[in-house]
């Protein structure tokens, strides 16, 4: 038998043994993957929900709808409580972290359009990416498994169909992020499967990078900065109730500058129900307090 036929055999393999774990998430227009954690669980990406309840496709044609159990937006991760029937859970990996150069399997339903399995390997470890909200994801393995759009949500695995990680991220290019599947995600799912949900405190704001507030300011002839630019604020938000508006510039948080996205979130975590912002206005600089809360 060849190299190739090898191959062949150990995706077939893995397939038989995956596929009636993996689901897809959204309609037939698609949205994304996940997969089956537990009796009548569903694990997927935070940003392949757009609603309270989701079609849940699973790998025989029978459709569910699912409701989310738990969020973590900021980690990009749902559970899901639908009913699974006779499907399995995955099993979980125990070897830990996989390192360079390990083989991984990847598998996807986009949307419910019909399993995907593809072969590939680890390229790098500890690599990061942005959350939905912009927040930054740590740890993440990069493999280079191909995957179609709709691939989120669905599991790596090794050579004996045990998870590895969820993908969550396209690098282009070819490569992928995965979050690993170690303890500290397991723990994190459980929490989200009792209905535990997480979520960070939030300004409502959206920015514009410094870079761009600089050029903004210099186009409208105010002088250069550090800072975040805010372009919008949400209604009835702790940023609204406190009087920021678009075109502010924020400076300082906590009496810390503010040079990126992460020095703003980390004074924001630090925060104690309130915290003070330093912004300038045009030219102005004023103090602002922000509570949070209602």
């Amino acid at each position: 038998m060849g190299a190739l036929d090898g191959i062949q055999e150990e995706i077939q393999r893995v397939a038989d043994q995956v596929s009636n774990s993996v689901v897809g998430i959204g309609q037939r227009w698609g949205v994304g993957s996940g997969v089956i954690i537990g009796k009548d669980q569903v694990l997927t990406n935070a940003h392949n929900i757009r609603a309270e309840e989701v079609t849940v496709t699973f790998q025989d044609g029978r459709t569910a709808t699912g409701q989310v159990r738990g969020s973590d937006v900021d980690g990009d991760i749902a559970v899901l409580a639908v009913e699974t029937g006779d499907a399995p859970a995955i099993e979980w990996g125990t070897e830990g972290t996989p390192g360079l150069g390990t083989p991984v399997f990847g598998l996807a339903n986009p949307g419910g359009r019909g399993l995907r399995v593809t072969l590939g390997f680890v390229t790098g470890l500890e690599r990061s990416f942005r959350g939905p909200r912009g927040h930054r994801i740590t740890g993440s393995i990069e493999h280079d498994a191909p995957l179609l759009p709709g691939s989120s949500g669905g599991p790596i695995v090794n050579a004996e169909g045990r998870l590895l990680g969820l993908n969550t991220n396209r690098l282009g290019e070819g490569f992928y992020l995965a979050i690993p599947a170690d303890e500290t995600l397991r723990t994190r799912v459980d929490a989200l499967g009792r209905g535990e949900s997480t979520g960070r405190v939030r300004l409502g704001i959206g920015v514009t990078p410094p870079h761009v507030a600089r050029r903004m300011r210099r186009a409208v002839g105010l002088p250069d900065a550090d800072g975040l630019l805010i372009r919008h604020v949400e209604d009835n938000s702790p940023a609204s109730r406190a009087g920021l508006a678009e075109g502010d510039l924020i400076v300082l948080a906590a009496s810390r500058p503010v040079r990126g996205i992460d020095d703003l979130y980390e004074a924001i975590a630090a925060a104690d129900g309130t915290i003070q912002l330093v912004i300038l206005r045009g030219a102005e600089e004023r103090a602002v307090d922000v509570q949070f809360g209602s």
